[in-house]
């Protein structure tokens, strides 16, 4: 008899844990992917409060301004204000790909890029023929820089494939540099604006009004 009790104990304890096991089902093999890292906000973030001053700050010291200069340069034609420039995240993202590669190329690095402040000529088109969309319009173009020697330049690619200053091209038109006998920066040789160089600089952003803003 008691043979029988232990037996039917035991029994009825391997049935348990095997339902329990069935209930819990199959283990989940845990992943070996590497988890990608969280990206901390920049320093640079501001607040939405902070940006809507920005704003209002430009809205107070610079609009009127802007506007009434344009009315009475062409009272004849109706002008509004820009109030920003525009240019699509894939576009973005292919420029940052392009100038990545053609300073790899060039064998430099990318230190910053720097926004240049710019104002559209009163024309219907670009010199390379392509529409002005708003003429007069205040934009901005993009320059990459690279640093050598402590100092930092914006930089344009030449013909011979290396990274030259923007400022030492376009300083004089018959040497490329108005220092040209004292320039010695390594692979910053001072050169001419060549047909087959290239301009790293983006422009031809979108630009508004119309007809609002985010912080209208």
């Amino acid at each position: 008899m008691k043979h029988n009790r232990k037996a039917l104990i035991a029994f009825l304890g391997a049935s348990l844990l095997f339902f329990g096991a069935c209930q819990q089902g199959p283990k989940k093999e845990e992943s070996t992917e590497p988890q990608e890292e969280k990206v901390t906000p920049p320093e640079g973030i501001i607040s939405l409060e902070e940006s809507k001053s920005l704003y209002d700050n430009y809205t107070k010291n610079r609009v009127d301004m802007i506007q009434q200069f344009e009315e009475e340069r062409s009272p004849e034609k109706k002008f509004e204000a820009a109030r920003f420039t525009s240019f699509t995240y894939d576009d973005m993202k292919n420029y940052m790909a392009y100038v990545e590669q053609e300073a790899a190329a060039a064998g430099v690095k990318i230190s910053s890029l720097r926004l240049y402040f710019a104002n559209y000529p009163d024309k219907p088109d670009f010199p390379d023929g392509k529409k002005i969309v708003h003429p007069r319009q205040n934009s901005i173009f993009i320059v990459p820089t690279t640093t050598v020697d402590g100092d930092e330049y914006g930089f344009y690619i030449g013909a011979d494939g290396k990274a030259k200053p923007i400022k030492d091209a376009i300083g004089n038109p018959e040497t490329g540099s108005k220092d040209a006998a004292n320039t010695s920066q390594a692979s910053f040789a001072p050169s001419l604006f060549q047909d087959d160089s290239k301009s790293l600089n983006l422009n031809h952003g979108g630009s508004g009004p119309p007809p609002y803003t985010d912080f209208n």
